[in-house]
C-alpha cells in the first residue's frame, strides 16, 4: 500500500509540475499550433461522442487514446482499426491495441494515427509546374495505466509525432497525463486529462523559434442508469483559458452618442461558456445495438454560417456488438458542406485466436 501511495503522489506531483510549465495564454483555438491533427478524433466511436471524451468506460480501446487512465484489464487484446476518407480526399487511419500484464499490474495501449493529405503540384515563382510533392502526418503512442485502490486509475501516454510537407519535416515528443474515478455503485465515471504536453525535437525551419503545440486540459463525466440502458455524458475542454471565441468584427455593436461612434463588443457570456462543452447520450438496444448522439457547441459556432446552420455541431453514430467483433459508424456534421462518415472495427483477439492463458485471459468490466 505504501508503494501505491508513493506512485499516486508522484503522479500528481508530475502532473502539477507539467501544468505549471505550460504557457496558458489565451489563443484562438484553431490554426495557432503545429500538429493540429492531434485534436482530431481517433475513431468513429469518439467522433460519435462529439470528437472528445475522457470519461467513457466503454469496452473500446480507442477511448484509451483520449485518456490513458481509461486503459484497463478489460481491454486486454482489444484491437481497434479504422481507415476513412476525411474532407478533400484526405486519408485518415487509426489503430489502437491494448494488453494487460498481470505481473506488472499495468495495462498498456499502443496507438497509431496517420493522415495522408495526398499529392500537390509544385510550381515556380510564375506558376509553371516543376513537379509534385506529398504531405502527411503520423503519431506513435504508448500508454500505460494502473489502478489505485478501488475507484481510481491513473495513466500516461508518450507520443512521437512527425509531420512532412515536401522537403520540410518536423517532429515532437509529447505526453498525456490522465486520471479517472469510477463510482461503481452509482455507475458514475469522472475523467481528467492534460493533453499534448511536450516540445519540438526537429523544427520545420532550423534556427527559428519552436512552434507551439496543441495543449489542452479536459474534464469529463458520464452517468449510466441502473434500470435504463442509457448513458449521458458531458465533456469540458480548453479549461486553461476562458474566452475561446473567434474575434469576429460582425459581433461588434456601434452606438452613436452625441454625434460620435463608440464600437464595443457584446459580452456573449453564455456563448463563451458553452463553447467549452460537449453533451450527448448513448442508448443501448437489446444489448447488441448502441445509438449515440452528441452536440459540440464550439464546432457549431465556428464552422456554421448564420444564414444556414443546418446540423453543424451535431454528431450521430452507432455500433453493433457481434461478440468477437464490434462495428462502429459515425456521422459528424462539421459544416453545411456535408457530413463526415466513418466506419471502424473492434476485434476481441483473445476470443478470435487461440493461445496461452495470458493471451486468452478475460477480465470483468470495471463497472461490474
Amino acid at each position: 500500500m505504501r508503494f501505491e501511495n508513493m506512485n499516486f503522489k508522484l503522479f500528481w506531483c508530475t502532473s502539477l509540475l507539467a501544468l505549471l510549465c505550460i504557457n496558458a495564454q489565451a489563443q484562438v483555438t484553431g490554426g495557432q499550433f503545429s500538429f493540429e491533427y492531434l485534436r482530431l478524433s481517433n475513431s468513429p466511436h469518439v467522433s460519435a461522442l462529439g470528437g472528445i471524451n475522457v470519461a467513457h468506460p466503454g469496452a473500446d480501446v480507442s477511448l484509451a487514446m483520449q485518456n490513458p487512465a481509461l486503459m484497463r484489464p478489460e481491454l486486454h487484446n482489444n484491437l481497434s482499426l479504422n481507415y476513412n476518407n476525411f474532407y478533400a480526399d484526405i486519408s485518415n487511419a487509426n489503430l489502437a491495441y491494448g494488453y494487460f500484464l498481470p505481473k506488472l499490474n499495468t495495462a498498456f495501449a499502443l496507438g497509431v494515427q496517420y493522415m495522408n493529405y495526398g499529392n500537390f503540384a509544385a510550381t515556380d515563382e510564375v506558376g509553371n509546374t516543376i513537379g509534385n510533392f506529398k504531405a502527411n502526418d503520423y503519431t506513435l503512442s504508448l500508454a500505460a495505466s494502473r489502478q489505485y485502490r478501488e475507484h481510481w486509475r491513473y495513466g500516461a501516454t508518450l507520443k512521437f509525432a512527425q509531420s512532412s510537407l515536401a522537403d520540410w519535416k518536423a517532429s515532437a515528443l509529447l505526453a498525456d497525463i490522465g486520471v479517472c474515478y469510477e463510482d461503481t455503485a452509482n455507475l458514475l465515471t469522472i475523467g481528467a486529462v492534460a493533453k499534448n504536453m511536450g516540445g519540438m525535437i526537429n523544427k520545420y525551419t532550423p534556427g527559428s523559434a519552436a512552434e507551439p503545440l496543441p495543449f489542452d486540459l479536459q474534464l469529463g463525466i458520464s452517468k449510466r442508469f441502473k434500470h435504463l440502458p442509457l448513458r449521458l455524458f458531458g465533456t469540458v475542454h480548453h479549461l486553461y483559458e476562458w474566452d475561446i471565441r473567434y474575434d469576429n468584427a460582425a459581433d461588434n455593436n456601434t452606438n452613436k452618442v452625441f454625434g460620435t461612434s463608440d464600437t464595443t463588443q457584446s459580452n456573449h457570456f453564455a456563448d463563451k461558456l458553452f463553447r467549452h462543452f460537449i453533451f450527448g447520450g448513448e442508448l443501448t438496444i437489446a444489448k447488441r445495438l448502441t445509438v449515440t448522439v452528441a452536440y459540440n457547441h464550439l464546432r457549431r459556432r465556428e464552422l456554421s454560417v448564420d444564414s444556414k446552420r443546418g446540423a453543424t455541431g451535431y454528431s450521430f453514430g452507432g455500433n453493433i456488438n457481434l461478440n468477437k467483433f464490434q462495428v462502429y459508424y459515425a456521422r459528424s456534421y462539421y459544416s453545411i458542406a456535408g457530413p463526415y462518415n466513418e466506419f471502424g472495427l473492434n476485434i476481441q483477439l483473445n476470443k478470435l485466436f487461440g493461445g496461452g492463458p495470458v493471451w486468452k485471459a478475460t477480465y470483468p468490466k470495471w463497472e461490474e
